[in-house]
């Protein structure tokens, strides 16, 4: 999580282009004095080397932040830590780089299986230091209760599905609904029909979102939901074995026209099973996915995705944590973060 920082970073996830953050942090050209002062803010909190103005009054009192109570670190709790493809390694980073320029550190913290069903702390940790606490890919409905009850500032980036209950605590989430809902209308709007949703509904909020989003765009256009034509099974099967999801996608009976996965792992496994099934991909079924992971441009074909802002999402998680630690009793806050639609290859001229 140390490695350099690059303008291209900065401009990525400030959503401008590297030409206005280079003429804004060597003050040259015609840049507004409100997009140098973002430019120069998000430099800053990423840890630009190169770059040394720092607005000192806004340092001084993240500064006496950092030191209210004594306590100068924050806690990652996570059942499963992300994997280098995973989008919450960019966020982890985006959120490190932000909280150590403000006098904080972080811990990292894996929830295991016997501290959920014990509800109980990971050995060893102690809250005498902890400001706060992050939580990512922790989709226990009883563990993340349980952590709200610790009464210290909280936040979780995704949850468990929220649909029977609610969290005392801020929550953190990719956009979900619109870019799935207008990615289905698109396969919709070039004559397809026969479209299957492959994942785990119940995984975890983000998932139900995806899920509950094509369903609308389905019935919206009139077209009934047939579960038996989609592949919902538990997160704990064997989605990454080959034989299993071909052996799953030959039960489907009629060959879908497109397979939309709750993510690009599913999407990419997908691939691999209709290749063994001897289809081709985009010719004879379009396939998509969601996260925009890296392996997502290196597949054959390339994957169509939808792609999270991670970084900016970092750098959101760590202000909205912050302005929690310093103001403890305002309302909670659901926060979602915009993405993009990306056509690659795997859905060939179905959608443009």
């Amino acid at each position: 999580m140390g490695k350099r920082v690059t303008l291209q970073e900065i401009a990525d996830a400030l959503g401008m282009s590297r030409n206005t953050v280079s003429r804004a942090l060597n003050n040259s050209g015609s840049v507004s004095s409100e997009t140098r002062s973002k430019i120069c803010q998000m430099a800053t909190a990423m840890g630009y080397k190169q770059f040394s103005l720092v607005d000192t009054a806004d340092t001084a009192s993240s500064t006496l932040l950092a030191l209210k109570d004594g306590k100068t670190e924050i806690a990652l709790f996570t059942h499963s830590f992300p994997g280098a493809s995973h989008s919450g390694t960019k966020l982890l980073e985006a959120f490190q780089n932000r909280i150590d320029s403000l006098g904080y550190k972080l811990s990292i913290n894996i929830i295991k299986d016997n501290d959920i069903e014990s509800l109980s702390l990971p050995t060893n940790f102690s809250m005498d230091n902890i400001a706060g606490i992050l939580c990512i890919e922790l989709f226990s409905e009883k563990y993340s209760k349980f952590l709200c009850s610790l009464n210290i500032p909280i936040l979780f980036v995704d949850t468990p599905v929220l649909q029977k209950f609610g969290l005392a605590a801020d929550t953190l989430y990719m956009e979900n609904v619109t870019s799935v809902y207008r990615l289905i209308s698109s396969f919709i709007q070039s004559g397809k029909r026969n479209i299957s949703f492959v994942g785990d509904r119940f995984h975890c909020q983000s998932f139900n979102e995806r899920w509950q989003a094509y369903v609308s765009a389905m019935t919206d256009s009139g077209i009934g939901i047939d579960t038996g034509s989609c592949i919902l099974d538990d997160d704990t099967s064997p989605y990454k074995d080959t034989d299993y999801l071909a052996a799953r996608i030959s039960e489907l009976g009629k060959m879908p026209e497109v397979f939309f996965c709750a993510n690009d792992y599913l999407a990419i496994c997908t691939i691999k099973a209709l290749r063994q099934l001897g289809k081709k991909v985009p010719k004879d079924v379009a396939v998509c996915g969601f996260d925009n992971a890296p392996e997502a441009t290196i597949i054959e074909p390339s994957l169509t995705t939808v792609k999270i802002h991670s970084s900016s999402m970092g750098f959101i998680a760590a202000d909205i944590l912050l302005s929690r630690i310093a103001n403890p009793n305002t309302p909670y806050k659901k926060t979602y973060v915009e993405t993009d639609i990306i056509i690659r290859e795997s859905t060939g001229n179905t959608i443009k």
